[in-house]
């Protein structure tokens, strides 16, 4: 069941309010971040409270983000999803400026351990890398989720976006790696993906294993000559993609040892 961090403690989602001319709610004008905690330890703090910072500043919103270690230190043992929000108040439309009712939001669910691997398709849908929201986890995630909603249908666990200059982005949840040749490849900040948590530990974790690891721009042909393609997200890792479409992948040599790496990154962050 989800809870909430409000006024110093946890409640359930019903004692919880927000103002109802809160754009947030209205209109999606808001950041959130999603990290993984384990047994009271959050994974990666620094870096998520970072990006969450520096996405304020794209909007013009001077705050101090609080820290989220001492409720998720609460929680007590098991894994979670954390969702940090932060609304942008009331206001009016022509004025990005924050509210002074602006909200934050500290939700926590239970999650389970992720799978090893996923299957993909290609979206129909495509992302916008000169949009002004390129970087930012905005509230405004309708389309994400309709993308997602859409490859589930199919029968896909994921879906890949590419961008109107026709080069790979992201996945609807998750950054994308492309594994060719031994060389590990993945869409440059400038086709409009998310600078992922876990994606950055995967290119750091890359260097310092002597993996080459080119941050580029991928065309669509490339995909489908793929050895190995593997997702990366704060919640679920390295994940393997057995299936591309209709192309069965087999388990990789380059993603299986990410995703260990990955994983002993994650343990040494809680302590374990």
């Amino acid at each position: 069941m989800t809870r909430i961090w409000h006024n110093g403690q946890w409640i359930d989602p019903p004692g919880f309010s927000i103002a109802p001319t809160d754009r947030g709610l209205l209109h999606g004008l808001g950041l959130f971040e999603t990290l993984l905690a384990i047994d009271g330890k959050a994974v990666f703090p620094d870096r998520h409270l970072a990006r969450l910072q520096g996405s304020c500043q794209k909007l013009g919103w001077d705050l101090e983000i609080p820290d989220v270690t001492g409720p998720i230190s609460t929680l007590g043992r098991g894994r979670f999803r954390i969702r940090l929000t932060l609304t942008g108040g009331s206001g009016p439309l022509d004025d990005l400026s924050l509210g002074a009712d602006h909200s934050w939001m500290l939700a926590a669910s239970p999650v389970a351990e992720a799978p090893a691997t996923t299957s993909v398709n290609v979206s129909p849908f495509t992302r916008n890398e000169r949009s002004p929201l390129v970087g930012l986890k905005c509230a405004s995630y309708a389309e994400n989720l309709m993308a997602l909603d859409h490859a589930r249908r199919l029968g896909f666990g994921e879906t890949l976006f590419f961008n109107n200059a026709g080069h790979l982005c992201e996945a609807a949840t998750s950054n994308v790696f492309l594994v060719k040749d031994g060389v590990l490849l993945t869409p440059s900040l400038a086709s409009g993906c998310l600078p992922g948590i876990t994606r950055g530990v995967v290119i750091g974790i890359a260097a310092r294993l002597g993996i080459p690891c080119m941050e580029t721009d991928l065309p669509a042909a490339l995909i489908h000559e793929a050895d190995e393609i593997f997702l990366t997200s704060s919640i679920r890792g390295v994940i393997g993609v057995s299936r591309f479409e209709q192309r069965h992948l087999p388990n990789g040599p380059l993603t299986g040892q990410l995703r260990l790496a990955w994983n002993s990154e994650v343990h040494r962050e809680c302590g374990g």
